[in-house]
């Protein structure tokens, strides 16, 4: 067996030591079941690898200058460690000689400013519409340890900026979210940070982001006055005073559409039958009316007697009765012919006052399923949270009000076609008691 050269052995050294490292890794990856065999088979593999390092003296100097390399790199990331830290500390040492030298006045000052900046922030942040353009804000000195000039100037600006805008109707041309979430530049008018607004919408900031988002509803009395503002036509606006609270609070109020869905199924059956009973109230006071000018014609023209009017058909009945009947036998007949135009006349009264009355009491029924709907609410949810009450309570609410005010025009529907009617029987009936009247008087012989 041939004798190894000290250099040979540096060699083996450092490959050894590379070995090693790379067996204790692979060994730990490894599942084996005894340690004892895992170390022996590390150590084969390690011999085996030696060995073959051994054979190949390439190999063996690449392995060495590889480990130089990174000697070298490890020495130099040192070195630049080091000039770090001493330029760090030397920076440092400058900063508390400036610091020293500033005094307590300027410390003050600086302790100051850093608080009010960072209250600023604080309070205006992503909500205040005087924050809508990029660094409006005043700069954070809660980490300087210095003052400098244009610290002091660059917050004096600025606050000297929100300040201005406070009072200041401005146009702005900026991104703005509509209801769907798309993003448009649009142009828009701030009002100090009481409003924002489009030329037919208000705006408001985005709580995610702190974009500008359309409100999802302006208030109609607050929208018929944002386009004679925005085109400059007019100088008056509803602002509103406390940021916003009331807005939303008019903007949550329903419509009288989403009032309406509130009532759920009854409320549609109540309104159905209001709308069917209104459609047969006017069709057949229209009817009563015509009636009526029709009469009023043969009124005039008693000497032709036509059949399209009640009062023309009763007397033409009469002039078809055989006049030498009684006088008694003449009148029943006469009421008789009278009584066959009544039902004509009084038709679809019972109906109306039908849905008159069932009305109420499908919003009482609408009443007592929504309380049934809020109490279920309560069952499951309990009481913590009102929102989850609020539908059927609306519901009982809606319902009874849609009752009611679908039963109050029926009512008078039906008292006008009482009335109608009621004064058509009573014109035919004095007409046709006063031409029977007219026949007896002249067929009664004289006495002397």
């Amino acid at each position: 067996m041939p004798r190894l050269t000290l250099r040979q052995l540096g060699y083996a050294c450092v490959v050894l030591g590379l070995v090693a490292v790379s067996g204790v890794s692979m060994a730990q990856t490894e599942s084996v079941t005894s340690l004892r065999e895992a170390r022996e088979a590390a150590e084969a593999r390690d011999q085996q690898r030696l060995m073959s390092f051994l054979d190949d003296q390439q190999a063996l100097e690449a392995a060495l200058a590889q480990a130089r390399a990174e000697h070298e790199e490890a020495l130099q990331q040192h070195e630049t460690l080091e000039a770090q830290q001493a330029e760090q500390t030397e920076q440092a040492s400058a900063l508390s000689e400036r610091q020293a030298e500033q005094g307590e006045a300027l410390s003050g000052l600086l302790a100051n400013l850093a608080r009010h900046s960072s209250e600023i922030r604080n309070a205006l942040g992503g909500e205040s519409l005087l924050t809508l353009e990029e660094g409006s804000l005043p700069p954070r000195l809660d980490e300087v340890e210095v003052l400098e000039r244009h610290q002091l100037e660059s917050v004096v600006d600025q606050l000297a900026t929100l300040t201005a805008r406070t009072g200041r109707a401005e146009r702005l041309s900026m991104p703005v979210a509509d209801a769907n979430g798309e993003v448009a530049t649009r142009e828009l008018v701030r009002l100090g940070d009481f409003a924002a607004f489009t030329e037919s919408e208000l705006l408001e900031r985005g709580q995610n982001d702190g974009s500008l988002v359309v409100l999802p509803r302006t208030p109609s009395a607050i929208g018929g006055l944002l386009a004679d503002y925005y085109q400059g036509e007019s100088n008056v606006l509803a602002v509103d005073p406390t940021q916003g609270s009331v807005l939303e609070a008019l903007a949550q109020q329903p419509s009288l559409w989403e009032r309406f869905q509130q009532g759920g199924y009854v409320g549609y059956v109540v309104v159905a039958l209001g709308v069917l009973g209104m459609i047969i109230g006017l069709g057949q006071y229209l009817y009563l009316v015509l009636v009526s000018l029709r009469v009023k014609r043969q009124r005039q023209s008693l000497d032709q007697l036509r059949d399209n009017n009640p009062l023309g058909r009763v007397l033409l009945r009469f002039e078809g009765m055989d006049k030498h009947q009684t006088p008694e036998a003449l009148e029943a007949r006469l009421d008789e012919a009278v009584l066959a135009e009544l039902p004509k006349l009084e038709r679809s009264q019972p109906m109306v006052k039908l849905l008159a009355a069932i009305a109420p009491l499908l919003g009482l029924l609408g009443t007592v399923t929504g309380m049934i709907v809020t109490f279920q609410a309560i069952t499951v949810f309990g009481t913590g949270d009102p929102q989850l009450m609020a539908g059927g309570i609306s519901q009982a609410l809606v319902t009874t009000v849609l009752g009611l005010i679908t039963a109050v025009p029926l009512l008078f529907v039906q008292t006008a076609l009482a009335g109608r009617s009621r004064y058509l029987t009573h014109v035919i009936e004095g007409q046709a008691s006063a031409t029977l009247a007219d026949h007896l008087e002249s067929h009664t012989p004289m006495v002397n």
